[in-house]
């Protein structure tokens, strides 16, 4: 049976590190904004039914008045987020409709992300509730104190957790309801509230091409990615303005 997904993608956090006078979900990359590769693919994929996109409430007339009417035409739904990853998410699991199977929550300014991906992970999380993707490490990891190295860390069994980490919408919302009896500032992604109420969660193992934006330098990384990947042919015959629809 076709799993319902919602997508739940967060750009509301305040891009400290990444400096420049616009946030980093907002900056072009490769001719697009960050934000929106990441909503073209959720709002496409047909598994999807609803498209949450969570942003800070500074940048609500930024939003609204240039990407507006593109975003409203695409289905997808705006809300403020709050001042953690975790109140963004927990605003829009408030939003999920009721017929949904599956929460998907995605960086916004994870643009590389590929349909191929979200497939897998969709399918994973079909069968056993809870599935991210995650690419093994590795560089050679030290634990370090007062600027020396403590012990060389064993990376053998060491994965860098991405999104779209998807699970089923019942489990992630019992997840969120335990958020308040956890420390937040032990937790740092979804899948590990998960794992805080015994559920196993599957690794959809892929590789590090599916980048977080998180300084500048990142963007000339991303565009090299998507710069080398084949482009989409789009169905049926292309109208003049295909590379300008967004």
């Amino acid at each position: 049976m076709s799993q319902k997904v919602a997508a739940i993608i967060c750009a509301a956090g305040a891009s400290s590190r990444f400096g420049g006078k616009r946030k980093k979900a907002f900056v072009d990359v490769a001719g697009r904004a960050v934000f929106l590769r990441s909503v073209e693919l959720f709002s496409e994929h047909n598994n999807v039914k609803q498209v949450l996109l969570g942003i800070a409430e500074e940048d609500r007339e930024l939003v609204n008045v240039k990407w507006g009417p593109n975003l409203k035409f695409f289905g997808v739904s705006i809300f403020i987020g709050g001042a953690e990853r975790f109140d963004t998410v927990q605003k829009g699991l408030e939003l999920v409709k009721d017929d949904i199977d599956l929460v998907a929550v995605h960086d916004a300014c994870r643009c590389c992300v590929t349909k191929e991906l979200i497939d897998e992970i969709i399918s994973a999380a079909a069968k056993s509730k809870a599935a991210i993707p995650a690419s093994p490490v590795t560089a050679t990891i030290k634990e370090g104190k007062d600027n020396h190295i403590t012990k060389t860390v064993d990376r053998s069994n060491l994965y860098e957790a991405q999104t779209p980490q998807i699970f089923a919408a019942s489990l992630l919302k019992k997840a969120y309801d335990n958020l308040k009896n956890l420390d937040k500032s032990t937790i740092s992604d979804d899948a590990q509230l998960v794992e805080a109420l015994g559920q196993k969660v599957t690794i959809v193992e892929t590789d590090s091409s599916n980048i977080k934006i998180t300084r500048q330098s990142d963007i000339a990384v991303a565009e090299a990615i998507l710069k080398s990947r084949p482009k989409k042919i789009p169905e049926g015959p292309a109208g003049p303005y295909i590379e300008a629809q967004w």
